[in-house]
């Protein structure tokens, strides 16, 4: 008996050939072994069938979806593979108006699979749906939709299925899918918005599960994996990268935030690499026209985040460091001013919960306890993160950056204002590296009582003074019998710095005069004192300047010799201080009797009074040395950490250690502004807290007392006066008769013993 053929039932006898066409081509395509595949010979005739008449292509769909349908129901998993086969060739063939509704079929089939069990029929829909997506449709589409496909895909993408190969596989074809929605979609205006939030929600969370599993995914070993190219996390990455750089401006907020949310229900950023990894793509991947709004994102999650653990908060300040670098090396947006506003705000809040001991403004029983060491953790990555960000800047923006912060130091008494800066920030000229509005208010810290801020302020401007990078030429300070060995570099002072002289000169050498002047100054002090003279000596003296200069220095002489109530070691670091300047400022003229003067002044107070020369004052060989006695007792068994912070004697601890020091990648001036910042808000909010625990724990004689002796003389005596006065009228008036009127001499008056009158709260002392 002749063997019978699979499709011989259908189309044996007289109803046979009744059959539509398109029917019979379809069924002619699968073989009777569906292992032997697509008939090539017939799929060409459908093909051509299709293409010669295309009114017919949307029955062609929907007889084939008919029998995949039936295929799956009966297991036919080999047949199933040739029925996609064949509607991908002929979605690849036909672009015809009619296309629609064959699509309509094509997706139709793909969910079918993609509902299915079979992990295979699952990646064989995927793999269909990533081909039609590839494609170009010539005509508009306006009911079709993908939700299916990406809540579909979002539940592979997060496969749990127990083959740890099939898994792998599953999670792979679920990325690969929402690929294909996105490439299919996010150019349709036809199509309902891909970025809304129900569609990234499902999207961006996906992608950043299995851009996390680098290690999490066992993968057995087997040739088909070991040919792949891509593992599932390069995968992830290159479908991230590529929804980003799709993302147009109003889109990056819907593609950013399910990042942040992420990160948050997942505890992601106290631990700072994923983090940081995945804003790193996000920087890099987006238009760089629009990174400022990542940064604005990252700003207001931090802000909500305030009262969250320091390591969170951590975790998001190295974020924004990572990627305000990035923006900054592509395009500034209008954020930088609110990047550091944002940051000073939490150094601030940072300190405020170091002092109280709490994340509440009150410490309720139910309040989080803070943990200081991550406080102050938290306070070092911010002013890293300021620093690093500030120089990654072009220099008329470090300008304003830096009027901006110190616009923010409340300076008692002074409260200066401060606009923006038009010119910039330039090395090269002083003029606009230091406009008034900056100088007057950062000169104005040269006289705190504060000797750290003090010593921060002669930083700066040293920082600021030294374009030719001589400052560390003038350490230790030492008198030199030859300047040459020193090799200063010296240009000849441009007109500018000639200009900048004649402004603020005599504004420089008060404030430095002054300083000297402090008692609280220490060898560091004069150290800083001597390289900033030198400086303005090298960088900015003219024969006017250097005249003025030497001026200054044999006045610094005269204080040393007539400010008895100056201690001994400062008034001998002053003269020690003006014989080195002048012993500089003497070669640096070339006039051979000057410096005949000044060798001969030198070598009589080496034999008499050496402590009155640098070497013998302003050395650390004279002083005990915290390392040393460190290593001797640690070589002994004691534990030497606590020996490393210094002792200060105060009520509440300082917010920020001082031994913190900038690296040469972060921006010197902006960071020691900050530390400025910080430790004058310490100050202010102690002698805040002060008051208010004097006003509400002092004795009322003792706040009279304090307040009396606030009030200047003038007017202590007015109010006196005033006080008599008011006395004296109340004793000369007849006092108020019981009934209120008051008696005029005419007729008897009753009279009211003086403690029995009832006077106003503000006259009873």
């Amino acid at each position: 008996q002749p063997t019978r053929h699979r499709n011989d039932h259908r189309v044996c006898g007289c109803c046979g050939a009744l059959r539509p066409r398109y029917k019979r081509l379809v069924d002619n395509i699968f073989p009777e072994d569906p292992e032997d595949g697509l008939v090539k010979a017939n799929m060409e005739k459908l093909t051509f069938y299709a293409l010669s008449a295309p009114e017919k292509l949307d029955r062609i769909g929907a007889y084939l979806s008919e029998r995949l349908s039936r295929d799956v129901a009966r297991h036919r998993y080999g047949y199933v593979c040739i029925a996609m086969e064949a509607l991908d060739q002929l979605l690849m063939a036909c672009h015809c108006q009619s296309i629609n509704l064959f699509v309509e079929s094509f997706l139709t089939m793909v969910r079918k699979l993609l509902e299915a069990d079979k992990p295979n029929l699952q990646i064989l829909g995927t793999n269909s749906f990533v081909k039609f997506a590839n494609i170009e449709e010539d005509t508009a589409s306006y009911h079709r939709s993908y939700d299916f496909f990406v809540s579909r895909f979002s539940e592979m993408c997060h496969s749990s299925y127990e083959d740890p190969d099939s898994r792998t596989k599953i999670r792979m074809a679920g990325i690969r899918g929402l690929q294909g929605v996105v490439r299919k979609t996010v150019n349709d205006e036809l199509q309902a918005n891909i970025w809304d939030p129900q569609h990234m929600d499902k999207i961006v969370p996906s992608l950043l599960f299995n851009l996390q599993q680098e290690e999490g995914i066992e993968r057995s070993p087997s040739p088909e994996t070991e040919k792949e190219k891509e593992s599932p996390v390069e995968l992830t990455e290159r479908c991230f990268r590529e929804l980003l750089g799709r993302a147009a401006y109003d889109n990056i907020k819907n593609a950013v935030k399910p990042v942040l949310m992420h990160l948050d229900n997942h505890s992601l950023w106290e631990s700072k690499t994923f983090a940081v990894r995945c804003f790193t793509i996000i920087m890099y991947s987006i238009q760089s026209q629009h990174s400022h709004l990542v940064i604005q994102q990252l700003l207001g999650h931090l802000d909500a985040n305030s009262k969250n653990s320091a390591r969170v908060r951590a975790g998001i300040v190295e974020v924004i460091s990572e990627a305000a670098v990035i923006e900054a090396s592509g395009s500034i947006g209008p954020t930088v001013l609110e990047v550091f506003n944002t940051l000073l705000k939490q150094l601030r809040l940072s300190v405020d919960y170091e002092l109280t001991g709490s994340y509440d403004s009150f410490a309720n029983m139910g309040s989080k306890v803070i943990k200081v060491h991550e406080e102050r953790q938290l306070q070092e990555a911010v002013i890293k993160t300021i620093g690093s960000f500030a120089n990654t800047l072009p220099t008329y923006q470090r300008s304003e950056v830096m009027l901006f912060i110190i616009g923010k130091i409340p300076v008692p008494g002074m409260y200066p204002a401060l606009g923006s800066v038009t010119a910039g920030f330039q090395s090269t000229n002083i003029l606009t590296a230091l406009p008034t509005s900056f100088l007057d208010p950062l000169l104005s810290f040269t006289l705190m009582e504060d000797a750290e801020i003090r010593l921060l302020v002669l930083d700066i401007l040293i920082s600021i003074i030294d374009r030719h990078d001589n400052r560390h030429k003038f350490s230790p300070v030492r008198i030199i019998s030859d300047i040459s060995v020193l090799k200063l570099k010296v240009d000849k002072c441009s007109r500018q710095d000639n200009l900048f002289m004649k402004k603020h000169s005599q504004r420089l050498y008060r404030h430095i005069y002054l300083a000297c002047k402090e008692e609280s100054s220490v060898q560091r002090h004069f150290e800083s004192l001597h390289t900033l003279l030198g400086l303005i000596c090298v960088e900015l003296a003219n024969e006017e300047v250097v005249v003025d200069l030497i001026r200054l220095a044999l006045a610094l002489q005269d204080l040393a010799l007539t400010e008895e109530a100056l201690p001994v070691y400062n008034r001998c670091a002053i003269h020690a201080l003006s014989a080195a300047y002048l012993n500089l400022i003497s070669q640096l003229t070339t006039v051979p009797t000057f410096c005949q003067h000044v060798h001969e002044v030198i070598e009589s107070r080496k034999k008499l009074v050496p402590f009155l020369l640098p070497e013998d004052v302003l050395v650390e060989k004279v002083l005990f040395v915290q390392a040393k006695i460190a290593e001797m007792l640690g070589g002994s068994g004691y534990n030497t950490e606590r020996l490393a912070t210094p002792y200060i004697p105060q009520i509440t601890g300082l917010t920020l250690s001082l031994s913190f020091k900038y690296t040469e990648t972060e921006c010197p001036v902006i960071f020691l502004l900050v530390l400025i910042y910080v430790n004058v808000e310490e100050l202010e909010r102690e002698r805040r807290r002060q008051v208010v625990e004097r006003f509400q724990t002092a004795p009322f004689e003792e706040i009279a007392a304090h307040c009396g002796a606030r009030v200047s003389p003038m007017l202590s005596h007015v109010i006196d006066t005033c006080s008599i006065s008011l006395s004296l009228s109340l004793l000369d008036r007849p006092p108020p008769s019981p009934s209120g009127s008051v008696g005029n001499g005419h007729g008897r008056s009753h009279s009211v013993p003086v403690y029995e009158m009832k006077f106003p709260d503000l006259c009873v002392y």
